[in-house]
Protein backbone atom coordinates (compact mmCIF):
# COMPACT_ATOMS: atom_id res chain seq x y z
CA UNK A 1 0.00 0.00 0.00
CA UNK A 2 1.35 3.42 -0.95
CA UNK A 3 2.81 5.45 1.93
CA UNK A 4 3.63 2.49 4.20
CA UNK A 5 7.15 2.08 5.54
CA UNK A 6 8.90 -1.31 5.76
CA UNK A 7 9.03 -2.75 9.26
CA UNK A 8 12.43 -2.89 10.95
CA UNK A 9 12.93 -5.38 13.74
CA UNK A 10 15.03 -4.90 16.86
CA UNK A 11 17.85 -7.06 15.51
CA UNK A 12 18.26 -4.78 12.48
CA UNK A 13 18.37 -1.68 14.68
CA UNK A 14 21.00 -3.32 16.87
CA UNK A 15 23.17 -3.74 13.77
CA UNK A 16 22.72 -0.06 12.95
CA UNK A 17 23.82 0.92 16.47
CA UNK A 18 26.88 -1.30 16.18
CA UNK A 19 27.83 0.17 12.81
CA UNK A 20 27.50 3.74 14.08
CA UNK A 21 29.50 2.93 17.22
CA UNK A 22 32.30 1.48 15.11
CA UNK A 23 32.26 4.48 12.77
CA UNK A 24 32.49 6.94 15.68
CA UNK A 25 36.21 6.24 16.06
CA UNK A 26 37.05 6.49 12.35
CA UNK A 27 38.09 10.16 12.36
CA UNK A 28 40.39 10.12 15.38
CA UNK A 29 42.24 7.77 17.71
CA UNK A 30 41.37 9.98 20.68
CA UNK A 31 39.19 8.24 23.30
CA UNK A 32 35.64 9.55 23.59
CA UNK A 33 36.27 10.84 27.10
CA UNK A 34 38.90 13.26 25.80
CA UNK A 35 36.82 14.63 22.94
CA UNK A 36 35.10 17.46 24.77
CA UNK A 37 34.23 19.64 21.81
CA UNK A 38 33.12 23.26 22.09
CA UNK A 39 29.38 23.89 22.00
CA UNK A 40 28.11 25.61 18.86
CA UNK A 41 25.22 27.08 20.85
CA UNK A 42 27.51 28.41 23.57
CA UNK A 43 29.96 29.90 21.06
CA UNK A 44 27.15 31.68 19.19
CA UNK A 45 25.85 33.06 22.50
CA UNK A 46 29.35 34.31 23.35
CA UNK A 47 29.50 36.25 20.08
CA UNK A 48 26.29 38.04 21.09
CA UNK A 49 27.77 38.78 24.51
CA UNK A 50 30.89 40.15 22.83
CA UNK A 51 28.79 42.38 20.58
CA UNK A 52 27.15 43.76 23.72
CA UNK A 53 30.60 44.50 25.16
CA UNK A 54 31.73 46.19 21.96
CA UNK A 55 28.55 48.22 21.48
CA UNK A 56 26.82 48.53 24.86
CA UNK A 57 23.31 49.90 24.60
CA UNK A 58 23.02 48.68 21.03
CA UNK A 59 23.16 45.00 21.93
CA UNK A 60 22.40 43.37 25.26
CA UNK A 61 20.76 45.39 28.04
CA UNK A 62 18.92 48.40 26.62
CA UNK A 63 18.35 50.21 29.95
CA UNK A 64 22.00 51.25 30.33
CA UNK A 65 22.83 54.64 31.82
CA UNK A 66 26.14 56.43 32.14
CA UNK A 67 26.28 55.74 35.88
CA UNK A 68 25.63 52.00 35.46
CA UNK A 69 27.64 51.40 32.27
CA UNK A 70 30.84 50.25 33.95
CA UNK A 71 28.98 47.91 36.27
CA UNK A 72 27.18 46.25 33.37
CA UNK A 73 30.36 46.03 31.29
CA UNK A 74 32.30 44.54 34.20
CA UNK A 75 29.63 41.95 34.97
CA UNK A 76 29.35 40.97 31.31
CA UNK A 77 33.14 40.86 30.93
CA UNK A 78 33.42 38.42 33.84
CA UNK A 79 30.67 36.25 32.36
CA UNK A 80 32.34 36.23 28.94
CA UNK A 81 35.77 35.50 30.44
CA UNK A 82 34.65 32.32 32.13
CA UNK A 83 32.32 31.21 29.33
CA UNK A 84 35.00 31.76 26.71
CA UNK A 85 37.68 30.06 28.79
CA UNK A 86 35.44 26.99 29.07
CA UNK A 87 34.92 26.81 25.30
CA UNK A 88 38.64 27.38 24.63
CA UNK A 89 39.48 24.59 27.07
CA UNK A 90 37.12 22.26 25.23
CA UNK A 91 38.80 23.17 21.95
CA UNK A 92 42.25 22.56 23.39
CA UNK A 93 41.25 19.17 24.76
CA UNK A 94 39.61 18.15 21.49
CA UNK A 95 42.70 19.15 19.50
CA UNK A 96 45.40 17.81 21.81
CA UNK A 97 44.80 14.66 23.88
CA UNK A 98 48.00 15.38 25.83
CA UNK A 99 47.00 18.93 26.68
CA UNK A 100 48.69 19.89 29.92
CA UNK A 101 47.30 22.56 32.26
CA UNK A 102 44.46 23.11 29.80
CA UNK A 103 42.26 24.99 32.25
CA UNK A 104 44.95 27.53 33.16
CA UNK A 105 46.05 27.91 29.55
CA UNK A 106 42.47 28.48 28.39
CA UNK A 107 41.93 31.19 31.00
CA UNK A 108 45.14 32.95 29.93
CA UNK A 109 44.05 32.82 26.29
CA UNK A 110 40.62 34.20 27.15
CA UNK A 111 42.19 37.09 29.06
CA UNK A 112 44.59 37.83 26.20
CA UNK A 113 41.69 37.86 23.75
CA UNK A 114 39.58 40.21 25.85
CA UNK A 115 42.53 42.58 26.11
CA UNK A 116 42.29 43.02 22.33
CA UNK A 117 38.65 44.11 22.33
CA UNK A 118 39.36 47.88 22.38
CA UNK A 119 41.26 47.59 19.09
CA UNK A 120 38.53 45.40 17.60
CA UNK A 121 36.00 48.03 18.67
CA UNK A 122 38.06 50.76 17.00
CA UNK A 123 38.22 48.85 13.73
CA UNK A 124 34.51 48.05 13.77
CA UNK A 125 33.64 51.71 14.32
CA UNK A 126 35.50 52.52 11.09
CA UNK A 127 33.60 49.72 9.32
CA UNK A 128 30.27 51.14 10.49
CA UNK A 129 31.23 54.60 9.26
CA UNK A 130 32.38 53.19 5.91
CA UNK A 131 29.04 51.46 5.51
CA UNK A 132 27.12 54.64 6.26
CA UNK A 133 29.23 56.73 3.90
CA UNK A 134 29.34 54.07 1.18
CA UNK A 135 25.63 53.30 0.93
CA UNK A 136 23.29 56.14 -0.08
CA UNK A 137 20.38 54.06 1.22
CA UNK A 138 21.78 54.02 4.77
CA UNK A 139 19.95 56.55 6.92
CA UNK A 140 22.38 56.46 9.87
CA UNK A 141 25.36 54.59 11.30
CA UNK A 142 22.90 52.97 13.72
CA UNK A 143 21.09 51.37 10.78
CA UNK A 144 24.34 49.87 9.52
CA UNK A 145 25.22 48.53 12.95
CA UNK A 146 21.80 47.05 13.67
CA UNK A 147 20.71 45.66 10.34
CA UNK A 148 23.51 45.16 7.80
CA UNK A 149 24.53 41.50 7.37
CA UNK A 150 27.96 42.59 6.17
CA UNK A 151 28.65 44.26 9.51
CA UNK A 152 27.64 41.13 11.40
CA UNK A 153 29.96 39.02 9.24
CA UNK A 154 32.83 41.49 9.66
CA UNK A 155 32.31 41.63 13.43
CA UNK A 156 32.45 37.86 13.66
CA UNK A 157 35.55 37.69 11.47
CA UNK A 158 37.42 40.34 13.43
CA UNK A 159 36.71 38.51 16.69
CA UNK A 160 37.62 35.14 15.17
CA UNK A 161 40.82 36.58 13.69
CA UNK A 162 42.06 37.62 17.13
CA UNK A 163 41.38 34.15 18.52
CA UNK A 164 43.19 32.61 15.55
CA UNK A 165 46.25 34.80 16.13
CA UNK A 166 46.35 33.55 19.71
CA UNK A 167 46.38 29.95 18.48
CA UNK A 168 42.93 29.05 19.79
CA UNK A 169 41.72 25.90 17.98
CA UNK A 170 38.25 25.29 16.50
CA UNK A 171 36.49 28.42 17.85
CA UNK A 172 37.62 30.88 15.13
CA UNK A 173 36.14 28.81 12.32
CA UNK A 174 33.03 28.03 14.36
CA UNK A 175 32.42 31.76 14.78
CA UNK A 176 32.85 32.68 11.12
CA UNK A 177 30.83 29.71 9.90
CA UNK A 178 27.98 30.66 12.24
CA UNK A 179 28.03 34.13 10.68
CA UNK A 180 28.18 32.49 7.25
CA UNK A 181 25.01 30.53 8.03
CA UNK A 182 23.23 33.72 9.13
CA UNK A 183 24.39 36.08 6.40
CA UNK A 184 25.56 34.05 3.40
CA UNK A 185 28.95 35.78 3.75
CA UNK A 186 31.97 33.48 4.10
CA UNK A 187 35.08 35.19 5.48
CA UNK A 188 37.86 32.95 6.72
CA UNK A 189 39.21 33.96 10.15
CA UNK A 190 42.72 34.00 8.74
CA UNK A 191 42.04 36.85 6.31
CA UNK A 192 43.82 40.11 7.19
CA UNK A 193 41.42 43.03 6.82
CA UNK A 194 42.22 46.72 7.20
CA UNK A 195 39.99 49.41 8.63
CA UNK A 196 36.93 50.92 6.92
CA UNK A 197 35.87 47.65 5.29
CA UNK A 198 32.39 47.60 3.78
CA UNK A 199 30.44 44.69 2.29
CA UNK A 200 27.27 45.93 0.59
CA UNK A 201 24.36 43.46 0.31
CA UNK A 202 26.78 40.63 0.93
CA UNK A 203 25.07 37.40 -0.08
CA UNK A 204 27.52 34.99 -1.67
CA UNK A 205 30.72 36.84 -0.74
CA UNK A 206 33.74 34.56 -0.19
CA UNK A 207 37.05 35.81 1.23
CA UNK A 208 39.78 33.18 1.54
CA UNK A 209 42.19 32.37 4.33
CA UNK A 210 45.30 34.16 3.05
CA UNK A 211 43.62 37.26 1.63
CA UNK A 212 45.08 40.61 2.63
CA UNK A 213 42.74 43.59 2.33
CA UNK A 214 43.95 47.14 2.77
CA UNK A 215 42.16 50.17 4.09
CA UNK A 216 38.83 51.43 2.74
CA UNK A 217 38.00 48.39 0.60
CA UNK A 218 34.42 47.96 -0.59
CA UNK A 219 32.95 44.81 -2.11
CA UNK A 220 29.49 43.82 -3.29
CA UNK A 221 27.42 40.65 -3.30
CA UNK A 222 28.71 37.51 -4.96
CA UNK A 223 32.37 38.53 -4.95
CA UNK A 224 34.90 35.70 -4.60
CA UNK A 225 38.45 36.37 -3.45
CA UNK A 226 39.67 32.82 -3.86
CA UNK A 227 42.54 30.51 -4.71
CA UNK A 228 43.28 29.61 -8.30
CA UNK A 229 45.30 26.54 -7.34
CA UNK A 230 47.32 25.22 -4.43
CA UNK A 231 50.47 23.08 -4.15
CA UNK A 232 50.25 19.44 -3.10
CA UNK A 233 52.66 17.47 -0.94
CA UNK A 234 54.25 14.15 -1.91
CA UNK A 235 51.10 12.28 -0.91
CA UNK A 236 48.81 14.54 -2.94
CA UNK A 237 47.42 16.52 0.00
CA UNK A 238 47.11 20.33 -0.11
CA UNK A 239 49.99 22.15 1.58
CA UNK A 240 48.49 24.23 4.37
CA UNK A 241 49.11 27.93 4.96
CA UNK A 242 50.61 28.81 1.57
CA UNK A 243 49.64 32.33 0.39
CA UNK A 244 47.16 31.65 -2.41
CA UNK A 245 44.51 34.35 -2.23
CA UNK A 246 44.46 37.94 -3.54
CA UNK A 247 46.06 41.01 -2.00
CA UNK A 248 43.66 43.97 -2.26
CA UNK A 249 45.30 47.33 -1.69
CA UNK A 250 43.72 50.47 -0.22
CA UNK A 251 40.64 52.13 -1.74
CA UNK A 252 39.71 49.24 -4.07
CA UNK A 253 36.08 48.61 -5.08
CA UNK A 254 35.00 45.18 -6.34
CA UNK A 255 31.54 45.02 -7.85
CA UNK A 256 29.01 42.21 -7.75
CA UNK A 257 29.86 38.67 -8.81
CA UNK A 258 33.47 39.42 -9.68
CA UNK A 259 35.79 36.43 -9.25
CA UNK A 260 39.39 37.24 -8.32
CA UNK A 261 41.66 34.21 -8.00
CA UNK A 262 45.22 33.47 -6.96
CA UNK A 263 47.99 35.35 -5.18
CA UNK A 264 47.60 38.46 -7.29
CA UNK A 265 47.50 42.12 -6.31
CA UNK A 266 44.77 44.63 -7.02
CA UNK A 267 46.53 47.96 -7.00
CA UNK A 268 45.46 50.90 -4.88
CA UNK A 269 42.34 52.71 -6.02
CA UNK A 270 41.37 50.12 -8.63
CA UNK A 271 37.78 49.29 -9.57
CA UNK A 272 36.88 45.73 -10.60
CA UNK A 273 33.62 45.54 -12.55
CA UNK A 274 30.74 43.16 -12.08
CA UNK A 275 31.08 39.57 -13.31
CA UNK A 276 34.76 39.99 -14.14
CA UNK A 277 36.99 36.89 -13.96
CA UNK A 278 40.47 38.03 -12.95
CA UNK A 279 43.62 35.95 -12.44
CA UNK A 280 46.37 38.52 -12.93
CA UNK A 281 47.62 41.49 -10.94
CA UNK A 282 46.53 44.98 -11.94
CA UNK A 283 48.37 48.24 -11.23
CA UNK A 284 47.09 51.08 -9.09
CA UNK A 285 44.17 53.00 -10.51
CA UNK A 286 43.03 50.25 -12.88
CA UNK A 287 39.45 49.99 -14.11
CA UNK A 288 38.71 46.40 -15.07
CA UNK A 289 35.49 45.47 -16.87
CA UNK A 290 34.24 42.49 -18.82
CA UNK A 291 34.67 44.51 -21.99
CA UNK A 292 38.39 45.10 -21.47
CA UNK A 293 39.38 41.98 -19.52
CA UNK A 294 39.63 38.64 -21.29
CA UNK A 295 42.43 36.97 -19.35
CA UNK A 296 41.29 33.73 -17.80
CA UNK A 297 37.70 34.01 -18.99
CA UNK A 298 36.05 30.64 -19.61
CA UNK A 299 35.42 29.81 -23.24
Amino acid sequence: MSGEFPKVNATDLHAVVEALAEASTALTDMPLGRREFPSRTAVAALVEELRALLFPGYFGASELKAETLRYHLGARMDRVLHGLADQIQRGLMASDPACGACEERALDLARAFLARLPEVRRLLATDVQAGFEGDPAATSPDEVLFSYPGLLAITSQRLAHELLKLGVPLLPRMITEHAHSLTGIDIHPGAQIGERFFIDHGTGVVIGETCILGRNVRIYQGVTLGAKSFPLDAEGHPVKGVPRHPVVEDDVIIYSNATVLGRITLGKGSAIGGNVWLTRSVPAGSIITQANEKDGMPA
